[in-house]
Parts: C-alpha cells; sequence; structure tokens
C-alpha cells in the first residue's frame, strides 16, 4: 500500500510539465506539435531555445527531487523513496491531462537518481557528458544512462532485490520512450544535438 501511495505522490509531481508550460506561457505554442513532438529538455531547446531548454531540465529535475525528499520525510525506507521516483517518471511520461503525452524522463531520471543515491548519479551523469559531448546523440547518452541504472543499483544495493528490480523498470521505461531513437540510431539518421533539420 505505501508503495502504491509513493507512486502516486510521485505521478502528482511528475505532472508538472514544465517544457509545456514554459511553451504555451512564454510562447504561445504546444511544443508536442512542434520538432519531436517531445515534451522534454532536447526538443525545448531545439524549439524554444537554450533558455527554455535549461528551465525545462532544472524544472523536470527538481520536481524528481521533491518527490523524493517528501515520500522519505514522510515514509520510511529507501525503496519507497524509489517508488516515487518511479511514479514522477510516470507521471512525465504520461500526465494525464495532456491525453498521456508527455516527455522521455532522462531528466526527471537524473533527478531521481541525484536524489536516491549521489554515487549512482554521479557515474551516469559522467556518462551521458561524455557519450553526448563525443556523438552529439542526446538519445544515445540517454539510453546508456539507462542502462547504468539497474547495474548501479546491483553495485550499491545488491542485497535488496526490490531496489534492483525497480532498477530495470527504470531502464525499460527509457527504452520504450526511446523506441523511435533506437531504430533511427539503428538506421544511423537520428538526430543530433544542435541538428535543426528533423526526421
Amino acid at each position: 500500500m505505501l508503495q502504491l501511495i509513493s507512486i502516486f505522490i510521485g505521478y502528482l509531481l511528475g505532472c508538472f510539465q514544465t517544457s509545456f508550460l514554459i511553451g504555451r506561457v512564454f510562447n504561445k505554442v504546444d511544443i508536442r506539435e512542434l520538432g519531436s513532438g517531445n515534451a522534454g529538455t532536447t526538443n525545448a531547446i531545439r524549439v524554444l531555445g537554450w533558455k527554455a531548454g535549461v528551465l525545462t531540465f532544472l524544472g523536470d529535475f527538481l520536481k524528481a527531487v521533491v518527490a523524493i525528499v517528501l515520500v522519505r520525510i514522510v515514509f520510511d525506507g529507501q525503496a519507497y523513496a524509489l517508488y516515487a521516483g518511479l511514479g514522477v517518471i510516470l507521471g512525465h511520461n504520461f500526465p494525464f491531462y495532456l491525453m498521456f503525452k508527455g516527455g522521455k524522463g532522462i531528466a526527471a531520471t537524473a533527478g531521481v537518481l541525484t536524489a536516491f543515491d549521489y554515487r549512482i548519479a554521479l557515474v551516469a551523469c559522467l556518462l551521458f557528458i561524455a557519450i553526448v559531448a563525443l556523438t552529439r546523440l542526446v538519445s544515445l547518452g540517454s539510453l546508456l544512462l539507462a542502462t547504468w541504472i539497474p547495474v548501479g543499483m546491483y553495485l550499491f544495493y545488491r542485497q535488496n532485490i526490490e531496489i534492483i528490480v525497480l532498477g530495470f523498470v527504470f531502464m525499460f521505461l527509457a527504452f520504450y520512450r526511446h523506441k523511435a531513437n533506437i531504430k533511427r540510431l539503428i538506421q544511423g539518421n537520428e538526430n543530433k544535438l544542435g541538428q535543426k533539420k528533423l526526421t
């Protein structure tokens, strides 16, 4: 029951769609109808500019941190905090008031990892930055970041099967939301950061 409550708290916070709100309030557009159609940081950068992209990342990152901190205050237990993080990702990716069409959850996932365990978050951040710097492929960096999550959970929480399983759930959600990107990566025509024309 506490797991479901934690997910619900996270979901409500995750439904705060930063890029959608920025687009509506400041640019009078629905970002889901522009660029890649994704309500996330990368599309915000491409469509609305770097300032909007940074604000989007911060908003999506912080809502995950708030969810985990809140659940840790209310409930005792590492796993409950991670369930709240899972709820944030579900709320971000599938917001009920936007017909369940949201973002891909990577910035929110970064917030989850940072609030949950800085060691796992640090490796994830370095891995993402290195891949994006070398390839300019945000999707590839995101996928490798997601792959690291269950590995990191196993390395630091190998005695807690529940946390390791949740790590795989986070990875699965990231891969599911990036399925179109994976197809383009395989075909060799994935969009690169800074590229204007989208496929």
